[in-house]
């Protein structure tokens, strides 16, 4: 009696799905993602403070002013530089700033927000002196200006 030989094949597993389940559970993570960090600026180093806690409700209007001083290709700070607010890739000293607020309060004043709404949220190097973050509120708080509101970014120093 002859046996026939069956070709065995090896079993394919459809890709497909588990395609699908990565890409949704990537889309997922960009969504939840904390976009806060997007504004952040890794030229700003915030000074550690027992009291910083991150807000309790997320702000409606605000934007960020990240205000610190220039760094080397080793992330080592430049000596004998004043401190900048930086805008993406341009910067600016305090005394080159004004045109830069008035038209962020032009855009919310043309957006219909009253600027007594909109919060401006200064993240400040901590070797920048004091009386130059209170410089830069007096700045933003002119008649040409008129924001209201502030929130000074530190991160949250844990005891050992």
């Amino acid at each position: 009696m002859k046996i026939k030989s069956t070709f065995v094949s090896i079993p394919e597993v459809d890709m497909t799905p588990m395609i699908d389940i990565v890409f949704q559970l990537i889309t997922f993570f960009m969504v939840i993602n904390n976009f806060d960090q997007n504004e952040a600026d890794e030229r700003i180093t915030l000074p550690r403070d027992q009291l910083a806690m991150p807000p309790i409700a997320v702000r409606k209007d605000s934007f960020m002013l990240n205000f610190g001083y220039e760094i080397d290709a080793r992330g080592s700070r430049i000596p004998n530089t004043p401190p900048y607010l930086f805008f993406g890739d341009e910067k600016a000293t305090l005394d080159q700033v004004r045109p830069r607020l008035q038209q962020e309060s032009q855009f919310y004043k043309t957006i219909g927000t009253n600027l007594e709404d909109v919060t401006v949220e200064i993240r400040a190097d901590a070797d920048v002196p004091a009386g130059m973050v209170q410089e830069l509120i007096q700045i933003c708080q002119e008649d040409t200006i008129q924001f209201q509101r502030f929130a000074l970014k530190a991160t949250q120093k844990v005891e050992p």
